[in-house]
C-alpha cells in the first residue's frame, strides 16, 4: 500500500502503525516535481500497474467570500481541485495497465452549498464534475471512477476552521453584514463536529467501493448528508435557503 504524506516523520507514523506493507510517498499534490518523483515510485513497486488511487487532498477555507482573498480561493482550488487532477493524470498509465480504480473524496458540501463556505463548497462541486466526467472518459479503458461524499467528519479540520473563523477580520463598514459571522460560524462547527462520524467509517466506504465488484458512481455517507440532500432536493431553493439562515442563525 502507497500512502502520499506531506512529512516524513506523517510517513514513519503510518509504518509504525501499518508496518511493512505501508510505504510512504513524499507528496504534495500542488508540487509538479513531487508528483512526478511519485509517479517514478508507482512505477518501480508496481510495474504491472496500479489497482487504486485515492484522492483525498483537501483543505477548507470558510467566512463571506465578499472577505475571501483571491489568493486563498486559488490555494483552495490548487490543493483540492488542480492537485488531484494533475495527480490522477499522472498515475492513469499505470491505472489502466491494471484495470484500476480512482476515488475522489469529496463531500455533501459538492452537491449543497451553504453560506460562508463558498470557497470549500465550490471546489467540491468542481470535483463532482471532474468524476463525472473522468468516470464516462475512462469507460473504455476499464477504469472505474467514484465519488465518496461524507457529511460531518470528526477530524481535526474542525480545530483549523475554527481557528480560521475566530481569526476573520470584519472592517468596520461590513460590520452590519458580517458582524455575526464569526459566532454563526462558531455555532456550526460545534453542531456539526458533534454529529461527525469516525474517519474511520470514511475509510470503510472507501474500502467497500475499491472491493466491489462494480463501484457505485457516488457513496454518500452520515445521516446529516443524507437529510440535507434530501431537504435540498424537496425544497424550492429560496424555501431552503431560509431553513439554512435559521440553522446560521442569520
Amino acid at each position: 500500500m502507497l500512502a502520499g504524506v506531506r512529512k516524513p516523520d506523517d510517513g514513519d507514523a503510518l509504518v509504525a502503525a501499518g508496518g511493512e506493507r505501508v510505504v510512504p510517498i513524499l507528496l504534495d499534490v500542488t508540487d509538479a516535481a513531487q508528483i512526478a518523483r511519485a509517479t517514478e515510485r508507482v512505477g518501480e513497486i508496481a510495474p504491472s500497474g496500479l489497482d487504486a488511487l485515492v484522492n483525498n487532498a483537501g483543505i477548507g477555507y470558510g467566512g463571506p467570500l465578499e472577505l475571501t482573498p483571491i489568493d486563498g480561493l486559488r490555494n483552495q482550488f490548487e490543493v483540492n481541485v488542480l492537485g488531484p487532477v494533475a495527480l490522477t493524470q499522472a498515475m492513469l498509465p499505470a491505472l489502466r495497465r491494471a484495470r484500476g480504480r480512482v476515488v475522489f473524496v469529496s463531500s455533501v458540501g459538492g452537491r449543497v452549498a451553504m453560506a460562508f463556505t463558498a470557497p470549500y463548497a465550490a471546489s467540491k462541486h468542481a470535483i463532482e464534475a471532474i468524476g463525472d466526467a473522468l468516470r464516462v472518459e475512462l469507460r473504455s479503458s476499464n477504469v472505474q471512477v467514484a465519488l465518496i461524499e461524507p457529511g460531518s467528519v470528526a477530524t481535526p479540520i474542525w480545530d483549523k476552521s475554527r481557528a480560521q473563523g475566530e481569526g476573520l477580520s470584519i472592517p468596520v463598514e461590513l460590520t452590519e453584514q458580517y458582524g455575526h459571522v464569526s459566532a454563526a460560524m462558531n455555532k456550526v462547527l460545534e453542531d456539526t463536529e458533534r454529529r461527525g462520524i469516525s474517519p474511520e467509517r470514511v475509510a470503510e466506504t472507501i474500502e467497500q467501493a475499491l472491493t466491489a465488484r462494480r463501484m457505485k458512481a457516488r457513496y454518500l455517507i452520515g445521516r446529516d448528508a443524507k437529510a440535507m440532500l434530501l431537504v435540498k432536493r424537496l425544497l424550492p431553493d429560496h424555501v431552503f435557503d431560509r431553513v439554512a439562515r435559521r440553522a446560521l442563525g442569520v
